[in-house]
């Protein structure tokens, strides 16, 4: 007899549903965190790897490179503010200038009124004039006293004549003894008129020797006035001493300045430097005439300057300043001290790009070749302006004028002529009239800034002087 099984029950599972061992839960948790493990392993490797060539490559651009540099952003623009002071007291009526305007070497920028002055100056040149035809009448006086000598001589001579002829006939009896007493006393009034003659003549001729009108003393004498005079004359009027901007301008017109009042500043921006504070370890290689590189925070660094170490200062910023520190104290902390390094500009890249006084500046500089010294040589004129001296050269010219007019001839119709119409002194209305660029030219070589050029309005009154006197 068949029987049927049910396939339900008969069915046998084909895995018994056991939970995994222990070694195989195991192996399971170790194949993630292995993979872990090893990328931390090659993560750390390549980071090892990184390291070491950036290390190498520092180093290697230490030796090659950064060794030889020494760099700071402590360094500001520095250069000269010229001053103006007036030399003599008086109302301003004229500023030609202000701030952030140009300049010109002799631009008239201030003018003050010149009415004291001219009549002192006029004062001057009468008694000049007056002293000239004094001392004139003194070499024309030689003449005449000598004219006078040889007249008493003459009389001497006749007189001693007329004695000797009166004793050859007294001896006949023919003259008595009183005309020949009063013969005597002729001779004798000749001689002592003589001797007065020849002492006015020696008198006279005393404050004539060994020179003429020109070089007498009276005349010198009075032309040192008239040439202190013209000069302060002059000096109403100030003229720029360099080429430059005007900073720092407080005259005002109408204000009563003294000598040596400070009434504004010339900055010549084409003769600037740089004053680079480097800390005193950095100094060991560094010497005169080293290359350096630099960047100013106005420009950016797309804007590369260069120029050279020119010298260093004499102490850190400490030793010079109000309040000096006091190290001898038992709180002393050591504090690195900086020492102002001045770097000289090419005047060619601060044509394209000026720098102002003050300005922030980054400061490379290469120390690879450190024999040049760190003292600087004895220095030559850096600096200086003839446009003050023009005074005194107008002022001799204007001398000569006045002696020519007075000194004359000793004849009869050969004064010399008044060309008083034909001189020209300098005014305050013509320095106000002149345009600006008087003697623009100037010299300037290397980092040295050298104005050589003057007052125009005083040359060309010097010119047509010349011409007159000609």
């Amino acid at each position: 007899m068949s029987t049927t099984e049910d396939p339900v029950t008969s069915a046998k599972p084909t895995s018994p549903p056991y939970p995994p061992t222990q070694a195989q839960a195991t192996q399971v948790a170790a194949d993630p965190e292995a993979t872990t493990n090893g990328k931390r392993r090659l993560l750390m490797t390549l980071f090892i790897i990184v390291l070491l060539i950036a290390a190498i490559a520092y180093g290697l651009y230490y030796f090659l490179i950064a060794r030889f540099h020494e760099t700071t952003d402590d360094a500001y623009v520095n250069g000269n503010v010229v001053q103006i002071t007036p030399q003599v007291m008086g109302t301003v009526i004229s500023v030609n200038a202000d701030d952030t305007q140009t300049v010109h070497v002799g631009d008239a920028i201030v003018v003050l009124d010149p009415a004291d002055s001219k009549v002192t100056l006029d004062q001057a040149e009468a008694n000049l004039a007056q002293t000239v035809r004094q001392v004139r009448t003194l070499f024309v006086n030689d003449n005449q006293y000598a004219a006078q000598v040889a007249l008493r001589q003459s009389d001497l001579s006749r007189a001693e004549d007329d004695l000797r002829r009166r004793m050859t006939i007294a001896q006949t009896g023919a003259i008595s003894l009183e005309e020949i007493s009063h013969a005597r006393d002729t001779v004798r009034g000749a001689q002592a008129s003589l001797n007065a003659a020849e002492q006015e003549l020696q008198s006279n001729r005393a404050l004539t020797a060994n020179t003429d009108i020109t070089d007498h003393p009276n005349v010198r004498a009075a032309a040192a006035k008239v040439r202190d005079s013209y000069i302060n004359f002059a000096r109403n009027t100030m003229p720029a001493p360099v080429t430059g901007y005007v900073a720092q301008r407080s005259v005002q017109v109408g204000q009563r300045v003294l000598p040596g009042t400070p009434l504004m500043g010339i900055v010549p921006l084409n003769a600037v430097w740089v004053d680079a504070n480097f800390k005193e370890v950095q100094l060991q290689h560094m010497r005169i005439g080293q290359p350096v590189e630099l960047t100013a925070d106005v420009y950016g660094s797309s804007v590369v300057f260069h120029g050279k170490v020119i010298g260093f200062s004499a102490g850190t910023g400490s030793a010079f300043s109000l309040l000096p520190a006091q190290n001898a104290t038992g709180n002393w902390i050591k504090v690195v001290q900086r020492l102002p390094v001045r770097i000289g500009l090419d005047p060619k890249e601060l044509e394209k790009h000026p720098l102002r006084i003050g300005l922030s500046m980054n400061v490379d500089v290469t120390i690879k070749n450190d024999q040049g010294g760190q003292l600087g040589a004895a220095p030559n004129t850096i600096y200086q302006t003839d446009v003050f001296a023009r005074y005194g050269d107008q002022a001799d010219a204007e001398i000569a004028r006045i002696i020519q007019e007075n000194e004359g001839s000793a004849g009869p119709g050969n004064e010399a002529q008044d060309t008083s119409s034909h001189r020209k002194k300098p005014t305050v209305g013509h320095a106000m009239q002149q345009p600006t660029g008087i003697g623009r030219k100037y010299q300037n070589k290397s980092f040295v800034f050298l104005p050589q050029h003057g007052l125009e309005q005083f040359a060309a009154s010097g010119s047509e002087e010349k011409g007159t006197r000609q």
